[in-house]
């Protein structure tokens, strides 16, 4: 998988097993190896991460062999989640067998079909081969007695870390050893203020502060500092030495640092991040490894030589051939009838049909068993034209898939229509709200902003908020800094005990009115004044970026989005933006329940600031020319939908026609009833929800401010498809929270343009989203990240579980799984369909490569309803 190292003849000069190559060499070696892990985003703007996104050249069943036999991951879903879906009717056994005819039809074998056939259909039963044939004698002696067959050696080998193949005098494995300097080193040099102390000379970079440190660690013994102690200035000379002295042939290079990237893959993936962050290529990361494998090199050392670079998969002959009596009918006196020949053609007919290709066929059968299911919910019925005329308002929400329910249920309720487009609203901004010198970005974290917006007050108003506000922040910063001293942490129990004594008791037993009663007091306190957006361009050289938007800018944005939107044309009275965020309490995912299309970040303040370009007349203006006639008495409304509570809160509302508040006084009025409904059916999804509680809406506000709450809202799970097309095609469809929903009209799109944009950006998106929660579902004890209640944030960055555990990535156990044993995420990869006629599509797969590739590659998959109906599977 990792392929050959990428240094040539040209740049590396062979000396017998001496490295020599220069830092350039290196560089390119560590971003080819960096390839097998993914950017980690900081868990307080925790945003969707497909860890496999440096693979998707390879095919999706490539690289789950690969991950089985390099790590022993396993990311197809276990036997039991398949007999689940199975029992659940989610998985039509038809699909299966199908699955397993055209397997066998494109694969060639030497034995008779109807015996394939018959031992194929029994193991895909997926029963565990009985552990007293397995450990049969008489078995294992004609498995001995077996030499035909040369299958010692078959499989995909990698170049594991050499700690990993050696054990200390205690019996514990030198590489469990490595893991815990390296994430001690990490945690001091990452930490986000959350140690009273910095880690020093960490302005010097990564290793040169670890490397003035290393000495004095008490960790290690006296020779493993002094090996070190001398040890190279520059990162990539550490490595170099150490790869020389470790003995690793150059071919292999690549391979042995993607073995140590892929130990501690979080922490390796927040230097990569960070890496990313300075605009210094790699650099942190060939730190990361330095310091890597300097420790590797000092533990290991008295070891040295050990046999074996490689670590290579054996297979079993016992397994084969007892799956062979197991499942095929045989028994061992048959067996041994056999000719040799023959012996061999069936076992290694048993090791092609191996477990992870039999709940390969199954996860193709689930995925098609939902598409068929969701193709007849979308053309079964005929689609209804909403009059546009007639339309009182028209609300545009994010794309996520619990917009959907809420969305279905404001339809019920009077003459709305709905949109769905990207929740950043396709206004790349970063944020800046009043008083504060930070910006947020807040768009999607693989684009980058292109524009601050900055939320200002009249002077006196703000010079006020900020003395508030500096008042409160420097009382939670005493408080800090008190628990961190070593003196005045003495005397912090008595001063702040009552207080918090009472906040743990009204928190534990009354948690809604001791939640509202602190986020009043904070109100009350703060009293943010009335703001407005800073949109005109301000010329700064402080800052990387502009400050507001330039004349064109604000029209080009406003045009986009109109179009992204299909909404040129037929305006209601009122246009209202909902952006989208959530609501809980002591949850260091908090932001994971976010809008992910805003990198971790809710996306009301996007709706405000799209909301407020297009009310400008001379945006307005500019529109009419190009064809976009906004009605005067149309007034454009930002909004935030709060999905734990599934509500509408206002946070623009500027002055309102008659028709528009026509239209605003009518949402009001039906919102109680939509809230409730939507509620009703969310949470009656939660496992620990109680039925006898008669008022949602006040059961979803204790789950949002209960501080022990573990799982305030399901989140995104369950996602499985992105659907891109008119309302019309969706609409009075219970879609079950489960789709990912963007307008899309190819009438209006003759070049193809809007639906490469949407694939590029919201496609892309659903994606990620799609396939973190896949392999926190499939993979969680290495893509996940535990129990909720067993974690420690550490560092300020992120999660571990204890205090010397990888970083961890994923999503926890309780956004995924109904119970210990039952998940509730189905892990699907991403359907993803299109209306429009069949050459737009075939246009978007020959204009873009990577989502040709992703397609082909089994990373996602492609269907498409033409203007008639029809539904093509791609």
């Amino acid at each position: 998988m990792s392929g050959t190292s990428v240094l040539t003849k040209e740049n590396v000069k062979r000396k017998n097993t001496k490295v020599d190559f220069q830092e350039s060499d290196i560089n390119v070696l560590i971003e080819s190896a960096s390839q097998v892990i993914a950017p980690l985003w900081p868990i307080s703007t925790f945003a969707a991460r497909n860890p496999w996104m440096g693979f998707e050249k390879k095919s999706f069943d490539q690289v789950a062999g690969w991950l089985k036999d390099t790590r022993d991951v396993d990311i197809y879903p276990s036997a039991s989640m398949i007999h689940s879906a199975k029992r659940k009717g989610e998985i039509d056994e038809a699909f299966v067998k199908m699955g397993l005819q055209r397997w066998l039809d494109t694969h060639s074998f030497n034995i008779p079909r109807d015996v394939a056939e018959r031992f194929c259909h029994a193991s895909l039963k997926l029963d565990p081969l009985p552990s007293n044939l397995l450990t049969s004698l008489k078995l294992k002696k004609v498995a001995d007695e077996f030499s035909g067959l040369n299958m010692d050696r078959i499989g995909n080998y990698s170049m594991q870390p050499i700690s990993s193949r050696l054990k200390n005098q205690d019996g514990e494995r030198v590489v469990d050893i490595l893991d815990y300097h390296v994430i001690k080193w990490c945690k001091l040099y990452l930490d986000d203020s959350q140690a009273g102390w910095t880690m020093p000379n960490r302005e010097q970079g990564f290793y040169r502060a670890w490397q003035s440190l290393i000495q004095y660690d008490p960790a290690l013994s006296k020779k493993q500092r002094k090996s070190l102690k001398s040890w190279s200035q520059e990162p990539h000379m550490a490595l170099k030495e150490v790869l020389f002295a470790l003995k690793i042939p150059e071919s292999e290079i690549q391979a042995y640092l993607e073995g140590h990237l892929l130990s501690l893959p979080g922490w390796a993936g927040m230097m990569l991040w960070r890496s990313q962050q300075s605009g210094q290529g790699h650099a942190l990361l060939t730190e990361y490894l330095a310091v890597r494998l300097s420790l590797e090199w000092a533990l290991v050392q008295p070891s040295l030589p050990i046999s074996g670079q490689r670590s290579e998969k054996e297979v079993s002959i016992t397994s084969l051939l007892a799956a062979w009596i197991h499942w095929g009918d045989f028994t061992i006196e048959e067996w041994s009838q056999l000719s040799a020949a023959e012996q061999t053609e069936y076992l290694s007919f048993a090791y092609r049909f191996d477990e992870k290709l039999r709940r390969k066929l199954w996860l193709e059968a689930w995925e098609q068993t939902h598409a068929n299911q969701l193709s007849q919910k979308l053309i079964a019925k005929q689609p209804k034209t909403k009059d546009k005329q007639s339309v009182l308002a028209q609300l545009a929400f994010c794309i996520d898939v619990r917009s959907e329910p809420f969305r279905r249920q404001l339809e019920k309720e009077g003459p709305f229509e709905t949109i769905g487009i990207a929740g950043f609203f396709g206004v790349p901004i970063a944020t800046s709200e009043l008083g504060s010198n930070h910006s947020h970005p807040s768009l999607p974290v693989m684009q980058k902003p292109q524009n601050r917006i900055k939320e200002i007050a009249s002077k006196n108003e703000l010079n006020s908020y900020q003395q508030r506000r500096q008042a409160a922040n420097s009382l939670s910063y005493t408080f800090k800094a008190m628990k961190q001293n070593i003196l005045a942490n003495l005397f912090l129990p008595e001063i702040s005990g009552p207080w918090l004594s009472l906040q743990m008791v009204s928190r534990s037993f009354v948690p809604r009115k001791a939640d509202r009663f602190i986020h009043n007091l904070r109100e009350t306190w703060l009293r943010k004044p009335n703001t407005k957006l800073m949109l005109n361009h301000v010329h700064s050289t402080k800052t990387e970026i502009a400050v507001g938007f330039s004349e064109e800018e604000k029209v080009n944005y406003a045009r986009q989005a109109l179009k992204m939107m299909g909404l040129t044309k037929n305006f209601a009275p009122l246009v209202v933006l909902c952006g989208h965020g959530s609501q809980s309490t002591n949850n260091p995912y908090a932001s994971a329940l976010d809008c992910g299309a805003c990198g971790g970040a809710a996306g009301g303040f996007n709706a405000r600031v799209l909301a407020t370009l297009c009310n400008l007349p001379e945006v307005r203006q500019e529109l009419s020319s190009s064809g976009i006639e906004i009605p005067r008495d149309t007034v454009f409304i930002a909004a935030e939908h709060n999905t734990t509570v599934d509500e509408l809160h206002w946070i623009y509302v500027p002055e309102l026609s008659e028709a528009a508040q026509e239209a605003f006084d009518r949402i009001e009025a039906i919102m109680p009833k939509v809230s409730h409904n939507a509620n009703a059916e969310r949470l009656a999804q939660l496992p620990n929800f109680q039925s006898k509680h008669k008022n949602p809406k006040a059961e979803a506000h204790r789950f949002a401010e209960d501080w022990s709450e573990i799982r305030p809202e399901w989140g995104l799970a369950r996602n499985a498809d992105f659907i891109i097309g008119q309302r019309e095609l969706t609409q009075d469809c219970d879609l079950e929270g489960r789709s990912f929903l963007h307008n899309y009209d190819w009438r209006q799109d003759e070049s193809g343009d809007l639906l490469a944009n949407i694939i590029a950006g919201p496609g892309t998106v659903t994606e990620w989203i799609n396939l973190q929660y896949y392999a926190s579902t499939v993979a969680p004890h290495y893509y996940g990240s535990g129990n909720k209640a067993t974690q420690t944030v550490t560092a300020g960055i992120g999660v571990m579980q204890g205090n010397a555990s990888d970083l961890l990535a994923g999503l926890p156990w309780q956004s995924v799984m109904q119970s210990d044993k039952e998940a509730y995420h189905s892990p699907l990869r991403l359907l993803i369909v299109i209306q429009a006629p069949k050459e737009y599509v075939v246009r978007l797969l020959n204009n873009d490569s990577a989502f040709r590739e992703k397609v082909q590659n089994g990373w996602v998959r492609l269907a498409s309803v033409d203007p008639e109906g029809h539904w093509e599977n791609w």
